[in-house]
C-alpha cells in the first residue's frame, strides 16, 4: 500500500490529468440529451445520398412551425364573438316610449284618431330594434355570432345587428316610408334619446373560447405508418418529404431509451466525448509540452470546454430558436489570448464536433461555428488595443450572417422569405462576445494567467516595482529598457510575441536593485566592490540575482509568465568572467558548478529571445571603440556560444529565426552607437 501511494504521489501531475479527464467526460455525457440518436442529417434542398428510408414505427407527420403559425393567425382572425343581451334595456326604453309618447302627440298635426296608431306604430319600430339587437360594438359584416340572453344562446348573421352609427338612417327610413311621414323629426328625437344599446361584447368569454380553440390545434397532418416508403436515395429532401423526415427525427429524439439500450448509448456518448479530449491532450503532449505539463493550464482548457457545452445545452433544453446567439467564438478569443492561436482553433474545433451531437441542424451549426472560429483566429488579435475586439467582433457577426443567408438560399432556393430573427440572434451573439474582456480579467485573477491586456500595464514602466528599480539601480533599468527594445524587435521579426518578450524584459533583472553596486552597470565611480571579494563569493552574488528576482517577482505579484524571464534569462551559462578569475588562481580546484547560473534553459522562442538580446546588449558594453565589424563578430561570439553550451535546445525555435534575431539585433546596436557601415575604397 506505501508502494502505491509512493508510485501516485511521485506521480500526481499525471493522476490529476486522468481524474481531470475523467471529470470532464462524466460532466459532458451527463448534459447530453439521453433520448435515441437520429443518425441522418437532414438538409432542405440537398440529395439524400443514404439507401431507401422505410418508416422504423407508426408516426405522426408533425406540422412545422411556419404552418402552426398560419393555423393559429386563422383562428386568431376567424375567431367566433359572444356578445350578451340585456333585457332589462328593452323594458326600459318602452317604459320611456310610453310615459313621453303622448307629450309628443299632443300637440302634432295627426288626427286624434289616429293617434294610437302611430304609437303602435313606433312600438313596433322599437320592438323590431330590440328584437334585432342593437350595440355599439364594430361587428364584422357576413360573421355568425353568438348571442346569450340568461341561459339561452343563438347563433345569428352578423348583419341582423343595428350599430350605432346606423341608427339615424333606420329611423328615418322607417318613418318616412309610412303614412306617419310628418312625424318623422318627433319620433327621431324620441328614440335618439330613449334607445340605448342592449347587445354587448363579451371580451372574457370570446377570449376563453379563442385560446380552449388555439389549445385545440392539430400538431400533426397525417400519419406514417411502419414499414412506409420515407424517402428514397437521390430524392431531394423538400416538401412534405422533408416534413416527414423531420416529424420522424423529432419521434427518435422524443423516445426514452430503458434498461440495458440507456446503457449502451451512455457508454456511447463516453467513448466519443473521451476520444474528443484524449485528441486534444495529445495535441498539448506533442506541440505544446509547457501546457501539458501544467495542471492548471489543462484545467483552465477543459472548464473552457465544459461551460461552452453547458451554455449550448441549457440553450437547446429550454430555447432552442436561440441557439445561435450562443457567443461561441468566446472560446478561441480566451484560448487565444492566453495561449496562442493554433491551440484555440484545435480547441473550439473540438468543442463544436462535441456539440453537434446536440444541436439541431448539425451539419449547418458545425459549419457556422467553425467558419466563425477560423475567422476569429484570424481576426482577434492585440486586445489591450480597445478598438481591436469590436472591429472583430464586427467582422465575425457579418461572416455568421452571409453564412446563414447562403444556406437559407441554397435551401428554399430565394430569398423572399429569409427570417430577419437569425440575424438579430447573430447580432445578440456578437454582443455577448464583447464580454470576453470581462471573462479574461476575471480568469487571470482564479487561473492566474496573464494575456496581452494585462502585459500591457506590467510594461508600464511607472509601475510600482519599475519605479523602484529606476530609483534603486538606474543603470539596470537602462540596461533593461534596451534590451526590452531588441528583444521586442526581435520577437515582432519571427512573429513571437513581442508583448510578452518585451514585459518580461522589463523585469528580468529586478533582482539586482537589493545589491545594485555589485553590478557593472549601477558603478558610477571607478570603486568596484568585487575587488574586496573571491571570485566565488562575487558570482554568488552576480548568480543570486536570479534567486532574489524570482523571490521579489512572486512578492509583488507578477505571473509566472513573467517570472519565466527572470529565471531562463541566463540558462545554465557560466559567470565566465569570475570563472576565469578563479581558474587563473586556482586551476586545479576549481568547480565550474559554483559559477554556474541554476537555470532552467530558455523553454520558448520569448525566452531564447530574451538569452540573446540580454546577453548581447551587456557585451556590447564592453566595446571601447565599437564598430560595425566588431558588433558583427561579438553578436555571431555571443549567440553561437549559446547555442554550443545547449541553451536553446528546449526553446522551439529554428536555426532561420535565430539568424534573424542575430541581424535584428546587430541593426539595432549599431543604431544605439550611431555606426555605419565602413564601405570600402
Amino acid at each position: 500500500m506505501k508502494d502505491i501511494l509512493n508510485k501516485i504521489y511521485q506521480n500526481h501531475t499525471l493522476v490529476y490529468k486522468f481524474f481531470l479527464f475523467i471529470v470532464t467526460t462524466a460532466l459532458i455525457v451527463y448534459l447530453f440529451p439521453k433520448g435515441v440518436y437520429f443518425k441522418f442529417d437532414i438538409q432542405k434542398g440537398k440529395i439524400w445520398q443514404h439507401e431507401n428510408l422505410y418508416a422504423p414505427f407508426d408516426f405522426a407527420i408533425q406540422k412545422n412551425k411556419d404552418e402552426l403559425l398560419l393555423n393559429e393567425t386563422d383562428i386568431k382572425t376567424n375567431r367566433h364573438l359572444f356578445f350578451i343581451a340585456d333585457e332589462k334595456i328593452k323594458a326600459t326604453a318602452f317604459d320611456k316610449y310610453n310615459a313621453k309618447i303622448g307629450f309628443i302627440l299632443r300637440d302634432s298635426v295627426i288626427e286624434n284618431s289616429e293617434k294610437q296608431g302611430a304609437i303602435n306604430f313606433g312600438k313596433q319600430f322599437l320592438n323590431s330594434i330590440y328584437s334585432a339587437g342593437y350595440t355599439t360594438y364594430d361587428v364584422p359584416k357576413g360573421k355568425i355570432i353568438t348571442i346569450r340572453t340568461g341561459n339561452d344562446a343563438i347563433d345569428v348573421l352578423s348583419d341582423r345587428l343595428l350599430v350605432e352609427n346606423k341608427i339615424i338612417t333606420k329611423i328615418e327610413h322607417y318613418f318616412n316610408n309610412s303614412k306617419y311621414k310628418q312625424l318623422t323629426p318627433e319620433f327621431k328625437a324620441l328614440f335618439v334619446e330613449i334607445i340605448k344599446p342592449n347587445v354587448f361584447f363579451d371580451a372574457d368569454y370570446t377570449s376563453k373560447a379563442l385560446v380552449e380553440e388555439l389549445n385545440n390545434i392539430s400538431l400533426s397532418e397525417g400519419k406514417v405508418s411502419k414499414g412506409d416508403l420515407i424517402i428514397s436515395k437521390g430524392n431531394m429532401v423538400e416538401g412534405k418529404r422533408f416534413s416527414i423526415l423531420n416529424s420522424l427525427k423529432r419521434e427518435y429524439n422524443t423516445q426514452q431509451l430503458s434498461g440495458a439500450n440507456h446503457y449502451w448509448l451512455i457508454l456511447g456518448y463516453i467513448i466519443l466525448v473521451a476520444l474528443v479530449l484524449m485528441m486534444l491532450l495529445l495535441f498539448l503532449r506533442k506541440y505544446r509540452r509547457d501546457i501539458f505539463e501544467n495542471n492548471n493550464k489543462i484545467t483552465f482548457i477543459f472548464f473552457n470546454i465544459l461551460l461552452m457545452v453547458f451554455l449550448v445545452t441549457l440553450t437547446v433544453k429550454f430555447k432552442p430558436g436561440y441557439i445561435f446567439a450562443v457567443p461561441l467564438i468566446i472560446l478561441p478569443i480566451v484560448i487565444k489570448a492566453f495561449f496562442d492561436a493554433r491551440l484555440g482553433l484545435i480547441t473550439h474545433v473540438l468543442t463544436v464536433l462535441l456539440l453537434g451531437f446536440i444541436v439541431p441542424n448539425s451539419f449547418e451549426f458545425i459549419f457556422l461555428q467553425i467558419i466563425a472560429g477560423i475567422v476569429t483566429i484570424l481576426t482577434v488579435s492585440e486586445l489591450y488595443k480597445r478598438a481591436n475586439l469590436f472591429i472583430s467582433v464586427g467582422q465575425i457577426t457579418l461572416i455568421y450572417m452571409l453564412a446563414y443567408f447562403a444556406f437559407f438560399i441554397i435551401q428554399e432556393g430565394t430569398a423572399v422569405q429569409i427570417k430577419g430573427v437569425y440575424f438579430a440572434l447573430f447580432a445578440l451573439n456578437g454582443v455577448l462576445a464583447l464580454l470576453s474582456q470581462y471573462l479574461i480579467w476575471i480568469y487571470e485573477k482564479i487561473f492566474g494567467l496573464v494575456s496581452d491586456v494585462s502585459l500591457l500595464e506590467l510594461s508600464n514602466t511607472n509601475s510600482k516595482l519599475l519605479r523602484e528599480l529606476n530609483e534603486k539601480a538606474p543603470g539596470t533599468f537602462q540596461h533593461s529598457m534596451q534590451v526590452a527594445n531588441l528583444a521586442e524587435a526581435s520577437a515582432n521579426e519571427i512573429g513571437a510575441n513581442a508583448m510578452l518578450v518585451r514585459t518580461g524584459a522589463l523585469y528580468h533583472d529586478i533582482g539586482k536593485m537589493l545589491n545594485p553596486m555589485f553590478f557593472t552597470e549601477n558603478q558610477s565611480t571607478n570603486v568596484n566592490p568585487h575587488n574586496e571579494l573571491s571570485p566565488k563569493d562575487s558570482a554568488k552574488i552576480i548568480i543570486d540575482h536570479i534567486i532574489k528576482g524570482i523571490e521579489l517577482a512572486k512578492k509583488s505579484g507578477l505571473p509566472d509568465r513573467i517570472i519565466d524571464f527572470i529565471r531562463t534569462h541566463h540558462g545554465t551559462n557560466l559567470v565566465y568572467y569570475f570563472y576565469k578569475q578563479q581558474e587563473s588562481l586556482t586551476p586545479d580546484e576549481v568547480n565550474a558548478d559554483d559559477f554556474r547560473y541554476p537555470g532552467p534553459i530558455p523553454f520558448s522562442k520569448e525566452t531564447a529571445i530574451l538569452m540573446m538580446a540580454d546577453a548581447s546588449e551587456a557585451a556590447s558594453k564592453s566595446l571601447k571603440e565599437p564598430t560595425a565589424q566588431l558588433i558583427d563578430d561579438l553578436i555571431e561570439k555571443v549567440i553561437n556560444g549559446q547555442m554550443n553550451n545547449g541553451q536553446f535546445m528546449n526553446a522551439n525555435i529554428t536555426f532561420k529565426e535565430i539568424e534573424i534575431i542575430k541581424k535584428v539585433i546587430k541593426k539595432k546596436l549599431k543604431n544605439i552607437y550611431h555606426l555605419r557601415i565602413e564601405y570600402p575604397e
